[in-house]
């Protein structure tokens, strides 16, 4: 079990989860609508966690089949009733989340022809050439679904032409997240420490720009007792340690979230955090006017 604090009447107060898992929970995410979320485990399910209002805790329903690995990452279709999961088993797949539950009425689209019932599966892609799927995302309009792997590949794929994925391999190290910007780019970042802008078109999937600008590092000279103390407790290093991080982040960057949108929806503001301990903003109108412009 677990549990999510819920607001009442102005006061915020803990509400019990019951998840039925018996694997560590590895992500979790709430749906568009907020009436329902995803917890991606170890236990090889995906929990779908809905309240129940009769006993005031949170049930879950679970999709089993044919998931066989550990979850990595999760991510919902904008209609609330499609989920795409990346898996350490080298798949990528979608299911209809719909729940009869809360009078969930679903409609068609390419992704789901026909009504399904919960946890039926929709699609899936193989992966086993590319490694874990770290980070899966659906484009703003549920179209297009992309997913970075452990090859540091980046792939995409239309929902009209699901037979059809479009895959280009990175030289940088793998990404562990990804975020759309808009219906035709998305920011990848992972243990590369920088995020990078991908484009999307007809034609494939592109890399665009790097959007962390370098910055120059001082170096040599005497380190005050302050900065040892810094360096020791963020990165386990008591001096030089003879590689010098140009980046922002100094560690992987483990997760990418918006925080801004214009009037079409375009992102133009968006988060990083990583596991050096930062939470970085990036404002997408001065990353543009610093790298020359940028079309999103």
């Amino acid at each position: 079990s677990s549990g999510i604090n819920a607001e009442y009447g102005g006061y915020w107060k803990p509400c019990l989860v019951l998840l039925r898992i018996n694997r560590a929970a590895t992500y979790v995410q709430w749906s568009p609508n907020e009436d329902r979320f995803a917890v991606g485990s170890g236990a090889r399910l995906l929990s779908i966690c809905y309240f129940d209002p009769e006993h005031n805790w949170w049930v879950s329903k679970h999709i089993k089949k044919p998931i066989r690995s550990t979850i990595l990452c999760v991510d919902w279709h904008p209609s609330n009733h499609l989920i795409a999961i990346g898996s350490c088993d080298f798949k990528c797949r979608v299911f209809c989340a719909a729940l009869k539950e809360l009078g969930d009425k679903p409609q068609t689209s390419n992704w789901m022809p026909k009504l399904n019932k919960f946890g039926t599966l929709l699609a899936e892609f193989d992966t086993t050439n590319s490694g874990w799927v770290h980070g899966v995302g659906f484009s703003p309009s549920g179209e297009q679904l992309a997913w970075v792997a452990h090859d540091a590949s980046v792939n995409v794929v239309n929902s009209a032409s699901l037979t059809k994925v479009h895959t280009i391999l990175t030289p940088s190290l793998p990404y562990s997240c990804l975020l759309w910007m808009s219906e035709m780019s998305f920011v990848a970042a992972g243990f590369g420490y920088c995020p990078d802008l991908y484009t999307v078109s007809a034609q494939g999937v592109s890399f665009t720009a790097k959007l962390d600008v370098k910055k120059e590092k001082s170096g040599g000279g005497e380190m005050s007792a302050m900065a040892r103390f810094q360096k020791l407790d963020v990165q386990g290093q008591t001096g030089n340690a003879g590689t010098t991080v140009t980046t922002t982040h100094e560690n992987c960057i483990t997760e990418i979230r918006a925080m801004a949108r214009d009037a079409s929806g375009t992102v133009t503001k968006f988060a990083t955090a990583g596991k050096d301990g930062r939470l970085v903003t990036w404002d997408m109108e001065s990353l543009s006017a610093a790298l020359g412009g940028l079309s999103l």
